[in-house]
């Protein structure tokens, strides 16, 4: 039987490294709903971590509040030192934070060079924004081959592609990515994080990734937190977590058995075993 990990023995993912990103004690409401309930997550300097959990976990919500589109109820989010809840979105990227939000949400009308652009409205500096752009040429070069097109006609991939690059743009030193793999096919979805590990491996740009997809999300990351209800119901490195067989089961399709002396217990009682 699984339980949910001590709080407090979340922050020991990585003690050697700095931390980057801590989020304490995390409650946020959507009006009547309670969407994220006493949350801790830290992420360590040039590291990936990943969120996974099933649709309405909080994951989303998350991401908002950490980026400054929601304001916590209770609780803190502190970026390198700095308390940075309850800033407007544009003061939290001012300070490095950046978001890749769900569904990319690129600029249809703004062809893929404009919208790579936009990402530079926060850079108190204006120097080495040609080499940028051309840094993320590199690693997409299919917005190079579409750099006067207009966003809204990309396909799916490609406005995935933009949305991070538009992101890269501004230079962040805490990257915050959502669903990356939505409505990808499997082929788009290992070419976008083989990207996401070149960019934390060539710039050591501290990444959060929230993810459904738990096999590509725990063998491309760090560390990882499971989601379930607006809590945190797991932690741990990805390498201990996918070897837990709770997240064999229900994340990564293995066909691990728990019996009990009456017999296997259904799916849906074994779920309240993480709360």
């Amino acid at each position: 039987m699984s339980t949910a990990p001590n709080i407090t023995q979340q922050a020991n993912v990585h003690p050697a490294a700095a931390t980057v990103l801590s989020v304490k004690n995390l409650e946020t409401w959507y009006g009547p709903v309670n969407a994220i309930k006493g949350v801790n997550i830290d992420v360590r300097e040039g590291h990936i971590v990943t969120v996974l959990g099933a649709n309405g976990a909080g994951k989303t919500t998350l991401l908002n509040t950490i980026a400054g589109v929601i304001d916590p109820f209770k609780g803190s989010v502190e970026f390198r030192g700095k308390a940075i809840h309850g800033l407007d979105p544009d003061a939290v990227a001012r300070a490095g934070v950046v978001l890749v939000p769900e569904g990319r949400q690129v600029f249809p009308f703004l062809s893929v060079r404009e919208n790579l652009m936009m990402g530079t409205f926060a850079r108190a500096s204006r120097d080495a924004v040609d080499a940028d752009l051309q840094r993320v040429f590199g690693w997409f070069p299919r917005l190079l081959e579409r750099e006067n097109q207009h966003g809204g006609l990309l396909s799916g991939g490609e406005q995935q592609m933009l949305a991070i690059g538009r992101a890269l743009m501004a230079r962040p030193r805490l990257l915050l990515l959502d669903e990356p793999s939505l409505g990808l096919s499997p082929l788009l979805t290992r070419e976008i994080f083989s990207i996401v590990k070149r960019i934390n491996t060539e710039l050591r740009t501290s990444i959060l990734v929230v993810e459904q997809n738990a096999a590509i999300a725990l063998s491309t990351a760090d560390d990882g937190y499971i989601m379930e209800l607006g809590r945190v119901v797991a932690a741990g490195s990805c390498t201990e977590l996918m070897a837990k067989d709770d997240v064999k089961e229900f994340y990564l399709g293995g066909a691990a058995r728990h019996l009990r002396s009456d017999g296997p217990q259904q799916r849906w009682k074994r779920r309240k075993t993480w709360r």
